[in-house]
């Protein structure tokens, strides 16, 4: 072409000669490098003394130089550090093209300091790669000096007064002699080599730490990639860090939610007044009345001894023990837990027995005692292809007979047993037929002659859409309850339409109907509501809670509240004293975090578009609405001062916002660009001037935001800096939390106490854990909970930490633990671990 040799010939050119006349003084640089590796190798064999470096005219500590960091001997100065360490001299890579933000990436602004050279990033890759992908390898960089924050100026100012062929000298020198600095501090290379564990970063899918750089620093393992973490100047040992598990404690306060959007005959009264049903792991028992806190003064308590989702229940003809089964699942490494039946006490909360484990399969689908002869026996039907239907002895835990059903029952969802004998189906018509009994003619073929049949003997049309529940009440009239059109009709004989209301749209349609005491009604729906009332007064909610899965959660700067959101679209505010919602609103959007503004007047919510919202916590109109990119948000945090309000995004970037004084305004003021992968958790400095930063390849990123969103490239200046939150999953004072073995995906969220004495942590094998603070030991123990069915996707502590809550994922539950002080009373609920566990914490929780 005519362009061919036209204007971009000579920037072809250009370049070119660019990369050759580089390549060649990189060979040159090469040269001056192996000698003084020689040299260094020379001297080592003649064992010189470490303050020979003085004489060849290495630059030695003065009154300017920073203290020796802790751990290192006397003798040995910051100067003679060469990996992980602010040094008066030190070794780093001459970057090369890739990502921003990375150890090798582009020089820090004017004035700022340079990761050192030779060490692994707080997360994801080496500075010595050649590429900006974390753990990547290239070409190695070149070798360069870089000096001390306080001179960097001046360096700077004096090496642009030299002419341009005198630069690659002066450079050249001082990578020798820092080469030959770093050899020789190393000590004997047996020494240095022999720490195998510092420099094999282990197998994909384990996680280690050990010591590195002479107590400077700890280097753990995610998956084969290596993560250094620096220790603060404070620590002079990591044996002077607490030990064991944490004095305080965790009790199970109340549970938000009800399991009712798939699962039937799960509301029953006891003889005792309580009213039972389960969400995730845990069946609640709740008082409507007598006990302190809750909605007309009710109370919780909770069995806790199934280790995975309960999914029905049956309550014993003497109105004290239950039945309740459990689907199948599996543990922390793969292997399957098998659907059982406990049989427990509901005065005690203590297991009686179990029933049928390792007789199931897939789950236990429906539960039922005998009535005739006083409960003797219990019917259990699985969730196998074929519905095994099974007897068995209550008092001996033996299976008596048991059938196939062969096809499972789709048109009549309930029944119930009249008085007389009769029975009531509610099937997916919306039809309730009555069913007599009737001595079948002599023409009826098979053997014994006459048999007692049941034919219709009457019908009626109650409902529009499927009939969920029906209901014997004292008085002999039957409730029956409606999906479709959300009504709860009460009949009379011969199915007389005697009185009705309608359940308000927002709670859903009835899924389970209980009669509790007096004329009093309580109502399961399919939105997972619980509501208490009568036909005639109507109903009120008494237990709300999510419908689908949950990952937002967000706690009052000072009042026991706390805000949650999730894929059901739901924003809910709730009152962690009188434990019930105090509002809800629709997003339209899948919201994934939030965070309440200092003043607690506004709280910010992010969703799964990019889209943000900033919400009046009074009036819950959106005083603010904004984009960030097209990707999920995955974290919003205002700084301390809430002059700042930090968003992270799955498109790597961390979007920055000033704030005004009342949360109402914002307007942007910078991005944070340097991560490599999706921002998973971020925290602000105590001076609200700084900000720690996790994201999705395990990096550790630090950020000066005040001083216009820079990374700060040397992450050892960053040890001692004071965090508002701890809430990054990665970090020093954290360290120990991730167990042997961890993939990296083993813990979703986790959170300090804002009394700075234990750290909380969500793992994804369905477990709260409490750890001492800092957790900078490996292998630290803790204590470990259990109760929810689902990974756990999220923990925070509310304002005073005297509680605690916790999400469950797909489960929909939320947890609420009070927070018992060492010398607290009550019980300690919870199993000591090392690893998560997914045996029960305990059976009792008071």
């Amino acid at each position: 072409m005519d362009g061919a040799g036209g204007p971009g010939e000579g920037p072809a050119q250009e370049a070119l000669q660019s990369l050759s006349q580089r390549l060649q003084v990189q060979e040159k640089e090469m040269e001056l490098v192996k000698a003084a590796l020689a040299e260094a190798l020379r001297l080592l064999r003649l064992q010189a003394p470490p303050t020979s470096l003085q004489d060849s005219g290495m630059p030695t500590p003065t009154r300017d130089s920073p203290a020796a960091p802790p751990g290192l001997p006397p003798t040995c100065s910051p100067s003679l550090v060469s990996r992980g360490t602010q040094t008066e001299t030190e070794v780093e890579m001459e970057p090369s093209p890739g990502p921003p933000g990375l150890s090798n990436g582009p020089p820090a602004p004017q004035g700022g300091s340079e990761e050192p050279s030779g060490t692994q990033s707080e997360g994801g890759g080496s500075s010595s790669s050649g590429t900006g992908s974390p753990g990547g390898t290239g070409s190695p960089g070149i070798l360069r000096l870089v000096h001390l924050p306080q001179h960097t100026d001046t360096a700077r100012r004096n090496s642009s007064s030299s002419s341009p062929s005198e630069r690659p000298r002066q450079k050249l020198s001082r990578k020798a002699a820092s080469s030959a600095n770093l050899l020789l501090r190393s000590g004997s290379t047996e020494s240095r080599w022999g720490k195998d564990p510092l420099s094999s970063p282990g197998g994909p899918g384990s996680r280690r730490s050990n010591y590195n750089l002479e107590g400077i620093s700890v280097k753990m393992f995610l998956r084969g990639r290596p993560i250094t973490m620096y220790i603060p100047s404070g620590i002079r040992s990591l044996e002077e860090l607490p030990s064991g598990p944490p004095p305080e404690t965790l009790s199970l306060d109340w549970v938000y939610g009800y399991r009712g959007r798939d699962s039937r005959s799960n509301l029953f009264v006891l003889r005792s007044g309580e009213v039972v049903y389960f969400i995730a792991c845990v069946v609640v028992l709740y008082r409507p009345g007598g006990g302190p806190g809750g909605p007309g003064g009710g109370g919780q308590r909770h069995y806790r001894g199934h280790t995975d989702c309960v999914r029905c229940l049956a309550v014993h003809p003497d109105g004290v023990r239950v039945a309740s089964g459990q689907t199948a699942g599996v543990d922390k490494d793969g292997k399957p837990l098998q659907p059982v039946v406990h049989v427990w006490d509901s005065e005690t909360l203590l297991k009686l027995q179990e029933i049928g484990l390792g007789a199931f399969e897939r789950g236990v689908g429906a539960l039922a005692f005998s009535v005739a002869d006083q409960g003797a026996f219990l019917c259990v039907v699985d969730d196998s292809n074929e519905h095994m239907l099974s007897v068995w002895d209550c008092s001996r835990g033996s299976k008596l007979a048991e059938i196939k059903k062969y096809k499972k029952p789709k048109f009549i969802p309930c029944f119930v047993f009249l008085p007389d004998g009769d029975i009531l189906t509610g099937d997916s018509e919306g039809n309730i037929l009555t069913w007599g009994r009737s001595l079948s003619d002599g023409k009826t073929p098979g053997r014994g002659g006459a048999k007692e049949t049941y034919g219709i003997v009457a019908q009626a049309h109650a409902h529009e859409g499927s009939i969920f529940a029906l209901c014997l009440r004292r008085d002999g009239t039957v409730l029956s309850g409606g999906g479709r059109d959300r009504r709860l009709v009460q009949w009379g004989p011969g199915l007389v339409a005697l009185q009705e209301a309608e359940i308000p749209e927002h709670f859903g349609a009835v899924r389970a109907i209980a009669e509790g005491l007096g004329s009093e009604l309580l109502v399961g729906t399919t939105k997972n509501a619980l509501l208490r009332g009568d036909l005639a007064q109507g109903f009120s909610p008494v237990i709300q809670g999510h419908t689908d899965e949950l990952w937002g959660l967000c706690t009052h700067p000072f009042q026991n509240r706390f805000l949650t959101c999730g894929h059901d679209r739901q924003l809910c505010l709730w009152d962690g004293e009188g434990h019930a919602l105090a509002w809800s609103i629709d997003l339209k959007e899948t919201g994934l975090c939030a965070d309440f503004h200092p003043s607690g007047a506004v709280v910010a919510v992010g969703l799964n578009t990019g889209r943000w919202l900033v919400l009046d916590t009074e009036t819950r109109e959106i005083v603010s609405d904004f984009t960030d990119g097209n990707e999920q948000l995955s974290v919003v945090r205002y700084s301390p001062d809430g002059l700042y309000l930090a968003i992270g995004s799955h498109d790597n970037m961390i979007y920055i916002y000033s704030v005004s004084s009342d949360g109402a305004k914002s307007s942007r003021f910078g991005r944070c660009v340097g991560h490599s992968s999706f921002i998973t958790h971020l925290d602000w400095s105590k001076d609200g001037n700084f900000i720690m930063s996790n994201s999705g390849d395990y990096e550790i990123l630090y950020w000066d935001v005040a001083g216009g969103c820079k990374l700060l490239r040397n992450r050892y200046e960053s040890r001692d800096r004071e965090w508002a939150t701890y809430t990054c999953v990665l970090g020093f004072h954290v360290y120990g939390v991730w167990p042997d073995g961890s993939d990296g995906t083993d813990i979703n969220s986790l959170c300090r106490s804002h009394n700075e004495r234990v750290v909380a942590v969500a793992d994804d094998f369905c477990k709260v854990h409490l750890f001492q603070y800092p957790c900078a030991r490996a292998k630290a123990p803790s204590l470990v909970y259990g109760g929810h069915g689902s990974h756990v996707t999220s923990v925070r502590f509310t304002h005073n930490d005297s509680h605690l809550i916790s999400l469950g994922g797909k489960d929909a539950s939320i947890f609420q633990w009070r927070v018992l002080g060492a010398g607290g009373a009550g019980p300690a609920l919870a199993t000591p671990s090392r690893t998560p566990s997914l045996s029960p914490a305990s059976s009792l929780d008071v």
